[in-house]
């Protein structure tokens, strides 16, 4: 006469992981131990990894270089104190952090609206489009608009945001 064993179902959802075990009560121990030892480290680390924006973050690091009002966005800090490539940057940072915000309707803009911020001609505008886009800073969108990109979220931070708020305290 053999004994029936009781089964247990547990069900585990880690974010987007998400493991259900059903079992004995011995099988659904050691299979949660390798869920627990195998699994959970490698999405620490790819976390850890990911690249993302602290939008709190990003808004206390942009204020007095950019606003907002019920016109849009605007940069505070003049072009003079701002290379081509950094007012393109800033313009872009300012539509990505307005539609997040859910001040804008988008976070890109199109190469004419670009040019018209930078008050340069179509050439240089498409010259510095093309060098921000090649160092992965922005990317063009499907409707031939530009947008920033995480990368170049996280390297504004970093780099050119300091930089600005440097000369512009000048």
């Amino acid at each position: 006469m053999t004994e029936k064993q009781d089964k247990v179902t547990v069900q585990i959802k880690y974010r987007e992981l998400e493991e259900t075990f059903s079992a004995t009560i011995e099988e659904t121990w050691l299979m949660l131990s390798k869920f627990f030892n195998q699994f959970l480290p490698s999405f620490e680390v790819a976390n850890r990894l990911w690249l993302s924006v602290d939008m709190r973050q990003l808004a206390k690091d942009c204020e007095g270089l950019i606003a907002f009002s019920k016109e849009g966005s605007s940069l505070l800090v003049s072009k003079s104190k701002m290379t081509d490539n950094e007012t393109l940057l800033m313009w872009l940072l300012a539509s990505y952090l307005g539609h997040e915000l859910g001040l804008l309707e988008t976070d890109a803009l199109s190469k004419e609206e670009l040019q018209a911020k930078l008050g340069k001609s179509g050439k240089i505008t498409s010259t510095r489009l093309g060098e921000l886009a090649k160092n992965d800073l922005i990317a063009k969108t499907t409707d031939d608009k530009f947008r920033v990109t995480t990368f170049g979220v996280a390297q504004m931070q970093k780099e050119v945001l300091p930089r600005i708020k440097a000369k512009a305290s000048v």
